[in-house]
C-alpha cells in the first residue's frame, strides 16, 4: 500500500542511459557543439598537439641547427661536434663583393720554384729525375769529392793574391790571415749559405786543448777535411775554445781551395817580414818580464806587451 507522500508525488519516471545521453547533449555549450560538427564533417582533420617539452628554447634552437648543418645524423648514438652549430662568419665578401675585389691578397702569384726545390718535392737527386734522393751523412761522406772545378770567375776570387795590410803577425813571428777574413772571401765567391762546415766528430777536449775534425762543404760537395785546435785555460773558457777550434779548421780547409796560399810560401813570409814587420823589446804589464816579439810597422804590440826602448818604457 502506498503512502499518501508517494501517491501525492504522482508517478516516477526512471531515466534511461539514452535519456541521460540525450540531456547531457542538449546541455552541451555552443562551442562543443561546433566542434561535434567540425568532427562529423569528412574534410576535418585533427591537428596533433606536441607534448610539452622541458628543454630551454636556446637549446632547442641550438639542436636544430645542429641537425641542419649535420645532415648525417642518423640516431641517438650519432656524436655531433658541437662547433657546427655555430653559423660562419660573414666575409668582406658577402657584404660588399666590389669592395673585396679591390682588397689585394697576400698569396703570390708569380714565384716560379726553383729547380733545386722541385727536385728535393719530386724525388731526384739533381732535378733530372734520374733517381730518387739520399739523405747525404756529412759527418763521414765524401759527396761529390773533386766531380768538377768551379768555374774561372770562382777561382780568379779564391786565388787572389792578398793585401799586405790584411795579414797580421804573431808575438812569435808567424803571419797569417784573421779568420774572418777567409769568410769574407767564401761568401764573395760562393755566396752566404753556398758553403758550410760540417763536423765529422765530437768536440774532444784535454787537459789544456780542445779539437774538432770538419769538414768544407761547398753547394752540396765535399770539398776538404781538416781538424781544428784551440786553447783553453779554464773550464768556463771550454765554449769559447771550441768556437776557435772551429775556426782554425776554417783556415786549414781553405788551403785546399788556394785561398791565402802565400802565407805557406817560405819566400814570400820572408819578403813580407822584412818589408811590413820588425822585432821589438817588450815589457809584460803583470809579470814586468821583457822579452823581444813581432810586431807590423805600422801597429803596436798588443796587450798584454808594452813597448820599451833602451830601459825606458815607450
Amino acid at each position: 500500500m502506498k503512502s499518501r507522500a508517494l501517491q501525492a508525488l504522482g508517478p516516477v519516471r526512471i531515466a534511461t542511459p539514452t535519456t541521460q545521453y540525450t540531456r547531457f547533449t542538449n546541455r552541451r555549450s555552443p562551442i562543443l557543439k561546433q566542434l561535434a560538427r567540425a568532427a562529423s564533417s569528412s574534410s576535418y582533420t585533427p591537428k596533433p598537439r606536441a607534448a610539452p617539452s622541458s628543454i630551454p628554447a636556446s637549446r632547442a634552437r641550438a639542436t636544430a641547427a645542429t641537425k641542419t648543418l649535420s645532415p648525417a645524423f642518423s640516431g641517438p648514438n650519432t656524436v655531433i661536434d658541437p662547433q657546427a652549430a655555430i653559423p660562419q662568419a660573414a666575409t668582406v665578401a658577402d657584404v660588399d663583393p666590389a669592395l673585396a675585389a679591390q682588397i689585394p691578397t697576400t698569396e703570390p702569384t708569380n714565384t716560379i720554384p726553383s729547380s733545386a726545390f722541385t727536385a728535393a718535392l719530386s724525388g731526384n737527386s739533381n732535378g733530372s729525375g734520374n733517381g730518387p734522393t739520399q739523405a747525404i751523412d756529412w759527418s763521414s761522406s765524401f759527396h761529390g769529392l773533386s766531380t768538377t772545378p768551379f768555374s774561372p770567375e770562382t777561382a780568379a776570387v779564391l786565388m787572389q793574391p792578398l793585401d799586405a795590410l790584411d795579414i797580421e803577425i804573431k808575438p812569435d813571428g808567424i803571419i797569417y790571415l784573421p779568420e774572418i777574413k777567409y769568410r769574407r772571401i767564401l761568401n764573395k765567391a760562393f755566396g752566404p749559405g753556398g758553403w758550410g762546415l760540417a763536423p765529422r766528430g765530437e768536440l774532444v777536449v784535454g787537459e789544456k786543448v780542445v779539437t774538432r775534425e770538419y769538414a768544407l762543404v761547398v753547394h752540396g760537395r765535399f770539398i776538404a777535411q781538416a781538424r781544428g785546435e784551440c786553447q783553453y785555460f779554464s773550464e768556463e773558457t771550454i765554449p769559447t775554445a771550441g768556437e776557435g777550434c772551429k775556426s782554425n779548421a776554417l783556415l786549414r780547409c781553405c788551403k785546399d781551395l788556394g785561398i791565402a796560399s802565400e802565407l805557406w810560401d817560405p819566400r814570400f813570409i820572408r819578403e813580407f817580414k822584412k818589408m811590413h814587420c820588425h822585432e821589438i823589446w817588450v815589457e809584460h804589464v803583470v809579470t814586468k818580464k821583457r822579452r823581444q816579439i813581432w810586431t807590423r810597422k805600422d801597429g803596436e804590440p798588443a796587450y798584454p806587451y808594452q813597448a820599451v826602448k833602451a830601459g825606458v818604457r815607450m
